[in-house]
C-alpha cells in the first residue's frame, strides 16, 4: 500500500492546536510570577531523556557513572547538576562488529547497565514502569531505564523479545541504520544490495509490533524508513514514540520526520489514544543543514582515518572496539564548527507547531554522536539551558513540563495499559 493511503488513516482524528511564536510570547507575558531570563533554570518538574548510548562506554571503556566525563557526555554528576530525573539507556549491538552474536552483545550491555545501578544503588534505581519513575523521583533517586536500539537484537525471535522485556527493556527501536529483514531502515533504504520488505514490515515484523503492544513495550520508529513508519502506525494499537529524531522540514535527513509524520505520531494509537511523542535529537547533523553538508564533505577523510587506526591497532595486536573508533571519528568531526544552540529549540518549537504541545520531548543521543552537539550543550548539566530557552520563547511552566518529561510519562502509561 502506498504511504499516502496509510497517512489518510490518521486524518480522521481531531486536528491538534497550532502554536505560533506570537501566541506563546503573549502567554509568557501573562506569567509575571516567573523569574525572567534565567541563565540556568533547574526545573521543578520531572526531566526525562529517552536516549543515551553510554552503555557502550561501560563495556568498551570500563567507564563508571561516578567517573568524570572525559570525552563523554553523560555521568551522574552532570545528570544531578542538570536536574535530569530519568534516563533511557540505549542497548545497541553494532550490526557489523557483532554480527552472528547480537544477543550476546545485547545481554552484555543490559548487564552493564544493571552493574552500574548496583554500584550506585544509593542514588540510582533501575526502573521498568512509569510509576517506578515517579517513585524513584519521590525518593530523590535517579531512574535508569533501558531501550533496545535496533530490532536485529532479537535475532528474529519473539521469545528473545520477551526475554529482553523480562530483563527490563521498555522500548525497542525497530531498526538501527540497518534493515533487519522484517523492518526497513532509513539508513539503507536506497541501497539496491540490501533486501527490503514489500510493505515496510514483513508479517513477522507486524507480529513484533503486536507482541510489543501486548507486553507493554513502547514501539520506537526512529531510524525506520518512511514506508516502515506508516506501516508500523497502522499495525500498532498503542501510541508510538520516536526516541531520538528531529524535524525534516528544518534539516533534510532521512533520519528526521516530515511534517506529515509528526502529525501521524500525534494521532497514533487509535481513536481512544492521546497520541505518541517525538523526542528531539541533539545531534548536530540532524539539527543543522550546514553542519550536515560539512560532514558529508569530510566523510571520506573520516573513513580513511578510521581505516588507518584499525590497521595500526591490528599491527600492534590491540583490539579496535567501538570506543577507539568513536575517538577517531570525534577527532575528525570536532573540526566542523558547532551549530548554534538555538537550532535545538527551533526543532522543538517546530514539532510543537505541527504536532501539538503534547507530542514533543527530549532524546539527546548523548554518547552516541561522537560529541557532535550544538554550542552550549555538552551533557545533562546543560538541560537547564533548554528550560530557560523555552521560557524565553514563551512556553508556560505547564508547557515546559510536558516537553521535559510529562509527555513521555503519558505515553508510557498508555502503552502499559494497552
Amino acid at each position: 500500500m502506498r504511504a499516502g493511503g496509510l497517512e489518510s488513516t490518521w486524518m480522521e482524528r481531531v486536528e491538534q492546536p497550532v502554536y505560533t511564536r506570537a501566541s506563546l510570547l503573549m502567554r509568557s507575558k501573562m506569567e509575571s510570577t516567573e523569574p525572567q531570563n534565567p541563565e540556568r533554570v533547574v526545573p521543578p518538574c520531572l526531566v526525562i531523556d529517552t536516549h543515551a548510548d553510554t552503555p557502550q562506554r561501560f563495556l568498551d571503556e570500563r567507564f563508571d557513572l561516578g567517573d568524570p566525563l572525559h570525552e563523554g557526555n553523560f555521568n551522574l554528576d552532570s545528570a544531578r547538576s542538570g536536574g535530569l530525573g530519568a534516563q533511557f539507556f540505549a542497548i545497541w549491538a553494532e550490526p557489523e562488529r557483532y554480527k552472528g552474536h547480537y544477543a550476546r552483545r545485547t545481554l552484555a550491555l543490559i548487564d552493564a547497565v544493571k552493574q552500574q545501578v548496583a554500584g550506585h544503588s544509593d542514588e540510582v534505581e533501575l526502573v521498568t514502569s512509569a510509576s517506578g519513575i515517579e517513585r524513584a523521583h519521590a525518593r530523590r533517586k535517579f531512574a535508569a531505564l533501558m531501550g533496545i536500539e535496533g530490532g536485529h537484537a532479537i535475532e528474529d525471535s519473539l521469545d528473545l523479545l520477551r526475554r529482553y522485556y523480562a530483563l527490563g527493556v521498555r522500548y525497542m527501536t525497530l531498526t538501527w541504520a540497518n534493515s533487519n529483514g522484517w523492518a526497513d531502515s532509513s539508513g539503507d533504504i536506497d541501497d539496491p544490495g540490501v533486501p527490503h520488505t514489500a510493505e515496510g514490515l514483513s508479517e513477522f515484523g507486524k507480529d513484533v509490533v503486536r507482541e510489543m503492544n501486548r507486553l507493554g513495550m513502547m514501539v520506537d520508529v526512529s531510524h525506520v524508513s518512511d514506508r516502515t513508519f506508516y506501516c508500523t502506525l497502522q499495525v500498532s494499537c498503542a501510541p508510538v514514540i520516536a526516541s531520538h529524531s528531529c524535524a525534516r522540514a528544518l534539516c533534510h535527513s532521512p533520519r528526521n520526520l516530515t511534517d506529515d509524520m509528526l502529525r501521524a505520531i500525534a494521532r497514533s494509537g487509535g481513536p481512544q489514544s492521546r497520541g505518541g511523542v517525538v523526542m528531539v535529537n541533539f545531534y548536530s547533523a540532524f539539527l543543522s543543514p550546514a553542519y550536515r553538508d560539512a560532514l558529508r564533505k569530510m566523510q571520506p577523510q573520516i573513513e580513511q582515518a578510521v581505516a588507518d587506526a584499525r590497521a595500526k591497532a591490528a599491527a600492534e595486536g590491540l583490539p579496535f572496539n567501538y570506543g577507539r573508533e568513536a575517538a577517531v571519528r570525534r577527532a575528525c568531526m570536532d573540526r566542523i564548527p558547532r551549530p548554534p544552540f538555538s537550532l535545538l529549540i527551533d526543532h522543538i518549537e517546530h514539532i510543537v507547531r505541527i504536532a501539538g504541545i503534547d507530542h514533543v520531548g527530549l532524546g539527546s543521543d548523548f554518547d552516541g554522536v561522537y560529541g557532535q552537539l550544538p554550542e552550549g550543550m555538552d551533557s545533562p548539566a546543560d538541560f537547564p539551558r533548554i528550560t530557560a530557552a523555552l521560557q524565553e520563547r514563551g512556553y508556560s511552566t505547564k508547557e515546559r513540563g510536558k516537553i521535559l518529561g510529562e509527555n513521555v510519562m503519558r505515553v508510557f502509561r498508555e502503552v502499559e495499559a494497552v
